[in-house]
């Protein structure tokens, strides 16, 4: 049986370039910080504001091409 040190050693927790090129685009357009979970296929980011999740909704075509990604973007508040 595997100690959870030997698990955690082989556990990869390098970030996707997905993850980082989300919140490179929303840092570099907005100067404000969102969180990214990713899914088999979707993508959720959210924030504390509404303001920049309605920016956000509104600017998805741009910011899947920027990111370059098939996976479907979903937007929540909070």
């Amino acid at each position: 049986m595997d100690g959870i040190r030997d698990i955690l050693l082989r556990k990869d927790f390098d970030v996707p370039p997905e993850v980082s090129a989300i919140k490179d685009y929303v840092q570099r357009h907005y100067n404000s910080d969102v969180r990214v979970t990713v899914q088999p296929k979707s993508l959720l980011i959210s924030a504390r504001s509404a303001s920049l999740i309605g920016s956000l909704r509104l600017n998805a075509p741009a910011l899947q091409k920027a990111v370059n990604t098939d996976k479907k973007l979903i937007f929540r508040i909070g």
